[in-house]
Parts: C-alpha cells; sequence; structure tokens
C-alpha cells in the first residue's frame, strides 16, 4: 500500500472512532419509544430542577450536577441530605443508574410523605437500599452489614437472593428499577429481579410491626408521594432517571366485616366492639370519658365511601378523612356526626383551622336522630364532598386537604354519654 493510502485508511480509521465514540448512547435524554410510551425524565442532564430539599421549598442540601450526572457530594447523614421531586407519585415504573464509592451508602425512597412532624423521609417512604456490601465493613470501622441492610433490598422489609444478585462493584454504573403497581412491588437490579412483594398485605405488616419500623407507625402507607434520593455521608452519583405512571386500578371492599375489628387500630382507651347479635360495629364512651379513635390500618386517599351509622346516646362521633393519629391526638379532616343542630355532614379541620364548611339550618333536619342514618364521603384531590340520606351537604375544593394522607378513622368525642352504631362500611379506591 502505498503512503497516500496508509494516510487515507488511518485518517477514515480515526474519523471513524470520533464517531463510534460521539455516537455512543445518549444520557439522560427519552427515546423516541420512550416519549411514545409516556415515560418522563426526572433528571435534564444539566440542572437541578424539579427538585428539592425535603420538607423544603428550595435545593439547598450537598448535591450538584457534574459531567451529566447528579453527584451526592457525601455530606449528608442521617438526619439531612436527602432531596425529592417537585410532583408525587402513586404507582410508577421508576428506572434509573447509578454508581457509588467505595464503602458507600445511599438510597432511593418512594411514596414519601413531607409535613413537618415528618422530620426525616424514611420513616414514611419504602427505600431501595444502595450500598457497597463488598467494602461497607472495611470503611465503616468494621460494620457487618445485616442482610436487610445489603444492596437491592426493600430496606429492612424484604431481601433478595444474593447468589443471583447483580451488583457491580463501587466506581462502576449499576441501573435499578421499581415497579410499583397497586400495591404489586417489584425491585430490579441490572435487569434482575432483586424482590417481588404485595404491600398492605399480612405479611407485609406483620414485617413492618416488628423490626426496624415497630416505633414507625406511618411507614410504607401512603399510597403515594415524592420521590427521595438520599445522601447518607458518601458520594454517590445518578443519572438516566426516568419514570413512567402506571393507572390506578380501582378497588371495592368492606372496611368492617361485621365479625371482629380485623384491619382498624384503637388509638385510646374508649370502646370499640363488635355486637355479635346484629354484627355492627359499636363505639361507647369508656370510663376516662376522653377522646377515642378507631382507624383503619391503611391509607386511603382518593375514594368513595359508604356508611350507616345509628346515634343510641349522644351522637357526637366523625368520620376523619387523610388522617394520622398519636395517642388521641390526630391530624386529619372530620365528617362531622353529631347531633340534630350541630352540622352533621359539615367538614372539620382539627388542631388547624376549624369549621372550613358548617350546614345551612335548613338541612338540619336531614338527619334522622335515634335511626339508621346513611352517610357517602366522595374524596378526590383537593375536594371532598358528602351526601346524609341522599342529599347532598358539601362541595368543598380545598388544597391542604389535596395534599394530605392518612387513615381513614372513626370518633368518639371526648366528655363522656356517647354511645353510635355503624354497619356497611364499604370503599371504592379511586
Amino acid at each position: 500500500m502505498n503512503m497516500k493510502k496508509k494516510i487515507f485508511w488511518f485518517s477514515a480509521a480515526a474519523l471513524a472512532a470520533l464517531l463510534c465514540v460521539s455516537c455512543g448512547p445518549k444520557h439522560n435524554v427519552l427515546t423516541a419509544r420512550e416519549e411514545a410510551d409516556g415515560w418522563q425524565l426526572l433528571f435534564d442532564g444539566e440542572t437541578l430542577e424539579g427538585w428539592r430539599d425535603y420538607n423544603g421549598d428550595s435545593l439547598t442540601g450537598p448535591w450538584k450536577v457534574v459531567e451529566g450526572t447528579i453527584l451526592a457530594e457525601g455530606h449528608g447523614d442521617d438526619a439531612s441530605g436527602y432531596i425529592v421531586t417537585d410532583r408525587e407519585y402513586a404507582n410508577f415504573h421508576l428506572k434509573w443508574d447509578w454508581k457509588i464509592s467505595k464503602g458507600g451508602n445511599s438510597g432511593v425512597l418512594y411514596h414519601v410523605v413531607e409535613r413537618p412532624d415528618f422530620a426525616v423521609p424514611y420513616v414514611t417512604g419504602p427505600e431501595y437500599q444502595l450500598i457497597d456490601d463488598e467494602n461497607f465493613a472495611e470503611m465503616n470501622d468494621g460494620y457487618v452489614l445485616e442482610d436487610w441492610q445489603r444492596c437491592g433490598v426493600d430496606y429492612a422489609m424484604y431481601v433478595p437472593d444474593f447468589e443471583t444478585r447483580d451488583l457491580k462493584p463501587a466506581g462502576e454504573w449499576n441501573q435499578s428499577e421499581i415497579v410499583f403497581d397497586n400495591g404489586h412491588v417489584i425491585y430490579y437490579l441490572n435487569g434482575k429481579v432483586t424482590v417481588e412483594f404485595d404491600a398492605w398485605t399480612p405479611d407485609w405488616f406483620a414485617r413492618k410491626n416488628s423490626g426496624k419500623w415497630e416505633n414507625a407507625p406511618e411507614y410504607g402507607l401512603s399510597r403515594r408521594g415524592v420521590i427521595c434520593l438520599q445522601d447518607h455521608g458518601y458520594p454517590a452519583w445518578f443519572r438516566n432517571i426516568k419514570i413512567k405512571e402506571l393507572p390506578v386500578k380501582s378497588v371495592e371492599k368492606d372496611l368492617f366485616n361485621g365479625k371482629d375489628l380485623t384491619g382498624w387500630i384503637n388509638y385510646g382507651t374508649e370502646l370499640w366492639y363488635v355486637d355479635e347479635a346484629t354484627g355492627e360495629l359499636v363505639c361507647e364512651s369508656g370510663p376516662d370519658k376522653g377522646y377515642g379513635y378507631f382507624a383503619t390500618e391503611e391509607y386511603y386517599d382518593d375514594f368513595d365511601l359508604s356508611l350507616e351509622f345509628k346515634q343510641e346516646a349522644n351522637g357526637n362521633s366523625g368520620v376523619f378523612i387523610r388522617s394520622t393519629v398519636e395517642g388521641t391526638t390526630v391530624s386529619g379532616w372530620q365528617v362531622e356526626v353529631a347531633p340534630k343542630g350541630q352540622d352533621t355532614g359539615g367538614i372539620y379541620e382539627s388542631y388547624g383551622r376549624g369549621w372550613l364548611v358548617q350546614i345551612p339550618e335548613e338541612k338540619e333536619d336531614i338527619l334522622k336522630e335515634g335511626e339508621w342514618n346513611q352517610m357517602r364521603i366522595l374524596v378526590k384531590g383537593d375536594n371532598v364532598q358528602t351526601w346524609l340520606n341522599g342529599q347532598q351537604m358539601v362541595d368543598l375544593t380545598d388544597a391542604k386537604i389535596g395534599a394530605g394522607h392518612g387513615r381513614i378513622a372513626l370518633q368518639i368525642h371526648d366528655g363522656g354519654g356517647i354511645k353510635v352504631r355503624w354497619r356497611n362500611l364499604r370503599i371504592k379506591t379511586l
């Protein structure tokens, strides 16, 4: 081959190599197929737009963009260093690339609830653990990880088969995925399933109510929330963060089975029991004459709830929506159940703004004291509607309610002398 041909072929080879590099996989972009399939980018590769501090309005934590990645600088700790998405997600398929420093620890959390009384995100949101199993002990004073702390687990809940897990070493890129489909959950690591489980089943509650989360009563209950990245004191890198929202599947079921108190939690010392002769739920003031709450184990955000109640004595009670209870202190919104003239069907915000909607006087006779009454409560997004005996009582749109998360709870008011019967509590999730 003559010299000119050699130069030509060397130049062509160099150009081809350059083009090959430039045509490599592009990061932090959606393919045409992904766009058509409904995927969204959570990181554009250049800015942290769409992210902020947990429980904050802006981004101040140890995070920055470096060479097309989100870098957790490694200055966070157990109490700080969390960033979250600007919006909430319910059912989704989330995928991302990540790598971690030697001996490092990080994580991705979801369904995280933001409220001032939740100081850290992990007391509400489940975590896909990201950690360098191999070098953690060496870099952390010999601390040996338990299986429930290792990479790819549903932290402190479900663990994979570590023999088949495909984990790249520290400093190399891994790809992880979370699919949350109406309570059915699958975690992937580099294309292989690590854990698969169903949330809110008896097995799930048994795990939640023991071990790590036994003193975190709101852990894992929310059906929607923000997505959270964790800086746990070690550098970690994230890229190609993509999410596809999945449809909500409506479920209809009875909240009370007419036989026992399964699926409910009693807060306080007041009395809640099943009348075996009628299969009705009865609430009754106890000797302490205090507040009492009877709340679902599960959270319900958007739903259509129907029930019947009969006030046998002083009927000062209520139905709370999107509520949390600590002791006998409740946070949330009450659909009032009370004696005639006291706004049954209205909406009251406990330990907050007080009455949001009271009932006009001409509607007070809709309540049938001493007889069975039908109540319907429709909650969707920031809108709440109530009906009593077929008559609409309230149609309220409220941003604070729209941001709420929590349980359905029945109330006994303080003061004593209260007795109310309940039956046919049926819910349709939306």
